[in-house]
């Protein structure tokens, strides 16, 4: 994106993050709001908030969406320069990572009584719904835009004012039960937090974190034009600064175009034949392991600003994003069957990819070859969380015909009166991602069984 203002992206990042963290002590309003595109620095926001309030001498309490997200946060909290006194709320059933009983400065328990003293508490959204009779000054809500909006009132009891920090462009809460029978109805839990609360709220200041640390300079245009149209970032990093470089050839194979244009372009769309194959694709799945081999086989090396020197990609570099669990589980055995060079490559679903970032990013695309475009399928939050969790490159897998699909299928779903609706946004972020990858699209592969 073009910068009107010749701002460094540091400038642009420092000037944004200390105009939130001027505004909290002075803030009039119950909240305040923060939308963030991928890799913006979240979690670092949260924790200069955290300080900054424990500085005055507020206390405040940190919600978070899941127990991964928890652990991070009091991790970083944990290392925090200002000697922060920081606690985790824990439930009874949940198995804490052995490094966390190790940090300073930190007490875990799984009684609120326990964790009094403490500058910052840090808990789940659901362990925090059952604390009774507390009450603090500020809460910092993480990921708000993943919390439902029933969540929200569990917990709304516990604080006087809040701080809303949460990606827009990402999934939308999710449930593992039917949720149709209170779409359009005005207490939808399935909304989102942040939606309700703006809709509630319509006066509430809202700010953006305008650079993203995580995507290189060649993913900023597509992203911020297909997922983020009204909140424009720019990359904090240049062209220059990150490389995918080959160090041997052998003999080509049928995958070498697509790593080859995707270390020169940031972007590669391996396109296989159009065939009808609904979840399970064996071909595809092949191919994006496949392309994975070949990215280790080249010894492909990286270079970044954070290490300047070329190093090699390594498994644990490089992730292959499906949409079905089914997908996931199918993926890994094959791998562990067929692939044994790519042990540490991470497979997983976009909802358990997300808040991950990786050097390189496989991703089978959710439509391919799909004969619908269910709601599911054509969720932009979906293809949003697949498409942006690379440092250097993207190579997207998908069978031919998705285009036809969309026009043909633009929604199977039934409308809800006074439900907002993501399913128009989801088809036109699709044919957005889909136009984009046009110009990036290398021959089938030729996967082996």
């Amino acid at each position: 994106m073009t910068n009107p203002d010749q701002q460094s992206p540091q400038q642009l990042a420092h000037k944004a993050s200390h105009a939130i963290l001027d505004q909290l002590p002075q803030l009039t309003h119950r909240g305040l709001v923060v939308d963030s595109p991928p890799g913006a620095g979240k979690t670092t926001l949260v924790v200069q908030a955290a300080e900054a309030l424990a500085q005055t001498g507020i206390p405040c309490i940190v919600i978070a969406q899941t127990n991964s997200q928890v652990d991070d946060l009091v991790r970083r909290l944990a290392a925090s320069p200002h000697n922060l006194k920081t606690a985790r709320l824990t439930g009874q059933d949940y198995t804490l990572p052995d490094d966390l009983l190790m940090l300073p400065r930190t007490r875990i328990s799984t009684r609120i009584n326990d964790l009094e003293t403490a500058h910052v508490i840090v808990g789940t959204a659901m362990k925090w719904a059952t604390v009774r009779d507390r009450q603090w000054p500020w809460a910092i809500i993480d990921e708000a835009y993943q919390m439902r909006s029933d969540v929200l009132l569990l917990t709304a009891r516990l604080f006087d004012k809040a701080l809303f920090v949460g990606d827009p462009g990402q999934l939308d809460p999710f449930s593992t039960v039917q949720t149709h029978r209170w779409q359009g109805l005005a207490h939808d839990p399935m909304s989102s937090a942040v939606a309700v609360l703006l809709d509630k709220n319509p006066n509430l200041p809202v700010h953006t974190l305008p650079v993203s640390w995580r995507l290189p300079p060649s993913a900023i245009p597509l992203i911020s034009d297909a997922f983020y149209p009204f909140t424009p970032f720019h990359a904090g990093t240049r062209d220059a600064d990150r490389a995918l470089t080959f160090t041997t050839a052998g003999i080509r194979s049928p995958y070498d175009p697509a790593i080859e244009h995707a270390a020169q372009t940031g972007w590669a769309l391996m396109e296989l034949p159009a065939r009808y194959t609904q979840h399970t694709d064996t071909e595809a799945l092949h191919t994006t392991l496949g392309i994975a081999e070949r990215l280790l086989t080249r010894i492909t090396h990286v270079t970044d600003e954070t290490e300047p020197q070329p190093h090699p990609l390594r498994p644990r570099d490089i992730a292959i994003g499906v949409a079905h669990r089914g997908q996931a589980r199918h993926l890994r055995l094959l791998l562990a069957q067929h692939y044994p060079r790519l042990q540490g490559v991470t497979i997983d679903t976009a909802n358990r990819l997300q808040g991950h970032e990786f050097s390189v990013t496989i991703v089978l695309h959710p439509l391919s070859g799909r004969s619908d475009a269910s709601a599911f399928h054509l969720e932009a939050g979906r293809l949003c969380v697949l498409t942006t969790r690379h440092r250097h490159a993207c190579i997207v897998v998908a069978r031919a015909g998705i285009a036809q699909l969309l026009d043909a299928h633009p929604s199977n779903e039934p409308e809800h009166l006074g439900a907002t609706t993501t399913i128009p946004d989801g088809w036109e972020a699709n044919h957005t991602v889909l136009e984009h990858l046009a110009r990036h699209a290398v021959g089938p592969g030729q996967p082996r069984y």
